[in-house]
C-alpha cells in the first residue's frame, strides 16, 4: 500500500529524469553568471525517449517513446470524445458510517435468526450496497465469506458451504430455481434489487428456500424492510405524497459535497425515498413503485411498479416490466415487456396484448391496461440486477 501511495502521489525530492541520449554532456566548468547554461534534460513530465540498441527489443517498452527521426520531441495527441459518447450524470456519493452499516448488519443477522458463525456466500458485486453488506455481515458474525465473482447456478450450488446465508437477486434466484437447485442446503435467501414475481417467490419455496423480500437502497445500508417489516430500530411512514420515508441508526449521512442534495432527500431524522408505497391492513409496507416511473397516458397517472406486479400474476407471464413510452396521442403509453413462461412469440404458450389487458382490467382502472406489447426472452439488466428502464423506454429498448 505504501508503495502506491508513493508511486500515486507526486514528489518534489525525486531527482530530475536522466539526460536524453542525444544531449551533449553537461560541461564541469562553472558557467559565468551573466550566460547561464541552458539545460540539456528534459521537461520532468516529459517521459524519457527510448532508443533501440542491439540488446533492446525492436518496439519501445510501455511507457516509453520512440524518438522522431528528426530529433524534436513527439507532441502529444489529444484524443476527441467518440461522437456517439453517451454522457451521464455524475452518481451521487453516499456517505455511509460505520456505526450504520454494523446497525443494518447485526438487525439483518436478527431478522433471519443467523446462528453465530454462520457464513455468507457472496456472489453479488462489491460495488453496490448488496454485496458491501454481505461483507459487513461476515465481519459482525466473525466469519469469511465465500466469493464467487461471476456466479452460475451450479457452481453457486456447489460453493455454497452447508446452511450459508446468500443475498440474491431475482434473476439469480430464478437461475437456481430452473436448475432444479436444492435450496433446503442453504441458509437464508435475502432477496432485493427489484420485485420478485409471486409465481418465482412460490417455485423457490418448493424447493426449500427460506426466502425474506426485502426493500431498501444504498441510503438505508441496503434492505431495510424485510417482507414488509421493518427491521428493529427502524421506522417506516407515509409522506403526504405517497412517498415512503425512513427513519433509523442505519441512514446515511448525507451525499458528498451535494449540501443541496442532502438536504432535499433529508427531513430531519427522516429520509425521504423516491418509492411510492402504502400499508396493507395487517400493517405491512408494500412497494408501489418510483415516483419517475409513474406513467402519464391520456391525462390518467398511474404507477408502472403496480401495473407490473398485477401482470406478475398472469400464468403466461414469466417476467414482465413496465414502462411509458412517447405517444403522439397519449403522451405515454402502457408498455409492458414481457418474458413468456410458456413459449416464444407466436406460440401458445405466450401471451396476447388483448389477454393481458383484459386481466389487469379486472383489478385496475381501464387506463392502466398495456397498449403495448413486446416479448423478450430475457430483460435487460444493469450491473445491480436491476432492470435497465432507460433502454427499456426508449425506441426499439427491447431485451435479449
Amino acid at each position: 500500500m505504501r508503495s502506491w501511495i508513493a508511486a500515486c502521489t507526486p514528489s518534489f525530492s525525486r531527482p530530475a529524469p536522466a539526460c536524453s541520449p542525444r544531449s551533449p554532456p553537461p560541461s564541469t566548468a562553472p558557467a559565468p553568471r551573466s550566460a547561464p547554461s541552458p539545460p540539456t534534460c528534459p521537461p520532468p513530465r516529459s517521459p524519457p525517449c527510448w532508443t533501440p540498441s542491439p540488446r533492446t527489443p525492436s518496439r519501445p517498452p510501455a511507457g516509453r517513446r520512440a524518438p522522431r527521426r528528426d530529433g524534436r520531441a513527439r507532441r502529444r495527441r489529444h484524443r476527441r470524445p467518440h461522437r456517439h459518447l453517451r454522457l451521464h450524470r455524475a452518481p451521487k456519493f453516499t456517505e455511509l458510517p460505520a456505526a450504520a452499516l454494523r446497525a443494518s448488519a447485526a438487525a439483518t443477522l436478527a431478522r433471519i435468526g443467523a446462528a453465530p458463525g454462520d457464513r455468507w456466500l457472496c456472489c453479488l458485486p462489491t460495488s453496490h450496497i448488496a454485496g458491501i453488506q454481505v461483507l459487513v455481515r461476515s465481519l459482525v458474525a466473525g466469519t469469511e465469506p465465500v466469493i464467487m465473482p461471476k456466479p452460475d447456478a451450479a457452481d453457486l450450488a456447489a460453493a455454497a458451504p452447508p446452511g450459508a446465508h446468500v443475498a440474491l437477486v431475482p434473476t439469480l434466484l430464478r437461475r437456481l430455481v430452473d436448475a432444479g437447485t436444492d435450496l433446503s442446503k442453504l441458509g437464508a435467501i435475502v432477496l432485493g434489487g427489484a420485485a420478485a414475481p409471486p409465481a418465482l417467490l412460490a417455485g423457490a419455496r418448493d424447493r426449500g428456500a427460506r426466502v425474506f423480500t426485502t426493500y431498501g437502497m444504498s441510503e438505508t445500508c441496503g434492505g431495510c424492510v424485510y417482507d414488509g417489516v421493518p427491521l428493529d430500530g427502524v421506522r417506516a411512514s407515509l409522506a403526504a405524497d405517497g412517498r415512503i420515508r425512513i427513519a433509523g441508526p442505519s441512514l446515511f449521512t448525507g451525499y458528498r459535497l451535494r449540501p443541496d442534495l442532502t438536504a432535499t432527500a433529508r427531513d430531519g431524522e427522516w429520509f425521504v425515498t423516491g418509492d411510492l408505497g402504502a400499508f396493507e391492513d395487517d400493517g405491512r409496507l408494500r412497494v408501489r413503485g418510483r415516483v419517475d416511473d409513474v406513467i402519464n397516458t391520456g391525462g390518467e397517472k398511474v404507477v408502472a411498479g403496480e401495473i407490473a406486479a398485477a401482470l406478475a400474476r398472469h400464468p403466461k407471464v414469466r417476467d414482465v416490466v413496465v414502462v411509458g413510452r412517447p405517444d403522439p396521442e397519449w403522451g405515454e403509453r402502457v408498455t409492458a415487456v414481457v418474458v413468456p413462461s410458456g413459449g416464444a412469440a407466436g406460440t401458445a404458450g405466450a401471451p396476447a396484448l388483448a389477454e393481458l389487458r383484459a386481466f389487469v382490467r379486472e383489478t385496475m382502472p381501464a387506463h392502466a391496461a398495456p397498449r403495448e406489447l413486446e416479448l423478450v426472452e430475457r430483460i435487460p439488466l444493469l450491473p445491480s440486477g436491476k432492470p435497465d428502464r432507460v433502454r427499456l423506454r426508449g425506441p426499439g429498448g427491447h431485451g435479449r
